[in-house]
């Protein structure tokens, strides 16, 4: 079932030996501590909840589980959902609308995803999109206890100079998607602050190329951050 799971995600494939062992130790540990829910009667079979442990684990491959320690279960839906949205705009009128999710992450949990998504991560690497490591990207995110863009880090001075190399390549990135200049990074990046950290981080260890030739500043910062130089494992 590991080796399986290996071939069908050429981003765990790439990886060298010691990495692989090591995301297997921590897939391992992860599935003891979380529990898997289908809903709409989805049965989660152990090769799918494998297939979420080793994803969830390759970003925190050598920061540890423990920033995942801020919840417990794991709901897989068939497919997509629809859920239903209010905001208050700045003149205090409500909207209502729908959101189509293929996954989310609250604070405390449960994280949800879309086994679609999840099971098509093989080829959706190839534009950078990879919903499961999205998502735990946003459980990193609120690890200090809120949704901003910036994980854990341990120092002001360290926080400083993350916030301001990522908002600035997250404003360069609006900017440049107001004027239509292309790029291979999911526009969804630009809804804000911390989407762009999860959309940045999912492209990072799925599609290393497309963010470093973008955004070689948010290549660095991630790579110092996550302690992982994905881009070596497929540079000629």
């Amino acid at each position: 079932m590991w080796r399986l799971t290996l071939q069908r995600h050429p981003f765990l494939l790439w990886r060298s030996e010691p990495d692989q062992v090591r995301l297997r130790e921590l897939a391992t540990l992860f599935l003891a501590r979380k529990e898997f829910c289908g809903a709409n009667e989805l049965p989660v079979t152990d090769e799918m909840a494998v297939s979420i442990a080793a994803q969830a684990a390759l970003p925190v491959l050598n920061l540890g589980l423990g920033l995942y320690d801020g919840f417990v279960g794991i709901v897989v839906h068939p497919d997509q959902v629809i859920a239903r949205r209010e905001e208050i705009d700045e003149d205090g009128v409500v909207h209502q609308f729908d959101e189509e999710l293929s996954g989310e992450a609250m604070q405390g949990g449960p994280v949800m995803l879309s086994w679609r998504d999840v099971q098509s991560a093989g080829d959706s690497c190839q534009w950078g999109y990879n919903v499961a490591i999205h998502e735990f990207a946003h459980v990193i995110d609120m690890a200090d206890g809120a949704a901003n863009g910036t994980p854990p880090l341990p120092d002001p001075n360290t926080r400083n100079q993350w916030k301001r190399v990522m908002g600035s390549a997250y404003n360069r990135f609006c900017s440049d998607l107001n004027r239509r200049r292309p790029s291979e990074l999911d526009s969804y990046a630009a809804k804000s602050i911390d989407e762009f950290f999860a959309v940045t981080s999912e492209c990072f260890f799925v599609n290393p190329r497309v963010l470093r030739s973008e955004f070689e500043d948010v290549y660095a910062l991630l790579k110092s951050y996550y302690a992982q130089d994905p881009a070596k494992f497929i540079d000629p």
